[in-house]
């Protein structure tokens, strides 16, 4: 029978328990396998049913669309593959599903690695970043061609280059483009026609194939010779769905040959119409131009100043002359009666403060200040000194000694620190310090008498 303590769960809870169990494992992430496609639907949605199957089992799988529009290749009923992906459970069904988050076909998986670890390495180097990445000119002189003299790509380049802009050269230099020959042939072929210098910009490249045939444009080597490439360099390896490790490095990168030759030079079509066009626009200008310096022109001829110059120039300055002048006398006369009647204040000012009378004025004020000063200085003197006089009187009747004269003495303890005011601060043997008006005597207590407020009057000790 069933333990009463033991949960029971629902099939969600026990789905969802399992799924939670495949994806906590490290084993189950991330796991490569090898497998024939079969059973294949790609979903409208652009997610990707399938299964894959060996010999001895199957595997229900799912790609979904986020992941498989990054692939360089379209699956097939049949094709193998190697999978990468994650182990999960599909809750509602109850079945667990490989989740698949990259492949590639079998049979190449070491030049795959090979092309990430590279990819990812120049990456972390910054090969690929766009900062570094050369302008292709707009107008080259001549354009530079590496390729193979014999594929279809050379030909395709020449014949589109010719048909966009026949009056540009182009400089073909053959090399391997497949092989264990081949990328050392490229990186030769880059570095001297840079050095040749009588190009603008290079395209280099070659036509589609498998990867193992495109792997010369993967070798290290050629990518660090394209970065090193003073030339601007247009990438033009293989079909639109070929990504090589040259293409992320060149400046350029074309899905085809031909769309390289396209994006190297500008139709010279267009730059007739474009040229058609400015001309249009420059002869507009320059009617417009010249309409409107036409306009001015008659406007000038039916000036007054040209149609009469005399009056609208000699007579117009004489009767401005007469203004001026009339405008001239009016200003200096009132000048001058402002500056005359500035002079006659200035003359009755420097009549009220005549030097003479100041000086008189100011000795006879000093004399009076004088003996203000002299007779005040007197009395505060005669005051100050009899308020001495007092305060020494008062401080000569509250002197010590004056008491001490008259018998009495001071009694200290026997480090002479403090006051002896009462008998309760002695006791019996203490030491005493007595100082009187001419010395000190030293004392030994051999008996008190204190002074009581009782009925007995005294008390001996």
């Amino acid at each position: 029978m069933r333990d009463n303590k033991q949960p029971i769960l629902s099939i969600k809870e026990l789905n969802r328990y399992i799924k939670m169990m495949l994806e906590g494992s490290e084993r189950l992430q991330n796991v490569w396998v090898r497998g024939e496609i079969s059973n294949f639907t790609h979903h409208s949605s652009g997610h990707m049913y399938f299964t894959l199957k060996d010999a001895d089992s199957r595997l229900k799988s799912i790609m979904f669309a986020s992941y498989n529009q990054r692939m360089g290749f379209i699956p097939r009923e049949g094709t193998k593959v190697l999978a990468c992906g994650n182990i999960s459970v599909y809750e509602r069904d109850g079945q667990y599903q490989f989740y698949v988050t990259q492949m590639q076909p079998d049979g190449i998986g070491s030049l795959y690695l090979a092309f990430e670890q590279l990819k990812k390495k120049l990456e972390g180097e910054g090969l690929f970043a766009p900062v570094r990445k050369k302008p292709i000119p707009r107008f080259p002189k001549a354009i530079g061609v590496i390729t193979s003299p014999t594929g279809a790509a050379v030909r395709d380049i020449i014949i589109t280059l010719q048909r966009r802009h026949p009056s540009v050269p182009v400089l073909l230099y053959p090399v391997l483009v497949q092989g264990t020959q081949a990328a050392p042939s490229i990186i030769k072929a880059i570095q001297e026609m840079n050095a040749l210098g009588e190009v603008d910009v290079l395209i280099v490249g070659r036509g589609g194939g498998s990867l193992e045939e495109l792997w010369a444009f993967n070798e290290e080597a050629v990518a660090r010779a394209i970065a090193a490439s003073n030339l601007p360099i247009i990438s033009a390896v293989g079909h639109e769905t070929d990504f090589t490790i040259a293409d992320f490095v060149a400046d350029l990168r074309a899905a085809t040959p031909t769309a390289a030759a396209e994006l190297a030079v500008t139709h010279h079509m267009e730059l007739k119409q474009q040229l058609t066009y400015l001309q249009q626009q420059l002869y507009a200008g320059l009617t417009g131009q010249l309409g409107r310096n036409k306009e001015r022109l008659k406007r000038l001829q039916r000036s007054p100043y040209l149609t009469n110059p005399r009056r609208q120039l000699l007579q117009q300055q004489a009767e401005r002359l007469d203004r001026l002048k009339e405008q001239l006398a009016y200003k200096l006369k009132n000048r001058l009666a402002r500056s005359q009647e500035r002079l006659m204040r200035s003359e009755r000012r420097m009549a009220v403060f005549n030097p003479k009378e100041q000086i008189a004025f100011s000795r006879s004020r000093l004399e009076t200040v004088n003996r203000r000063l002299s007779l005040s200085t007197q009395t505060i003197t005669k005051r100050k000194k009899q308020e001495l006089i007092s305060a020494i009187r008062q401080l000569d009747a509250l002197s010590p000694l004056k008491i001490m004269q008259r018998g009495y003495g001071l009694v200290y303890d026997e480090k002479e620190k403090q006051l002896v005011k009462s008998v309760q601060q002695v006791q019996l043997g203490d030491i005493l310090k007595l100082r009187l008006i001419d010395g000190r005597i030293d004392c030994h207590v051999w008996s008190m008498e204190e002074k009581t407020n009782d009925k007995s009057g005294t008390n001996n000790a």
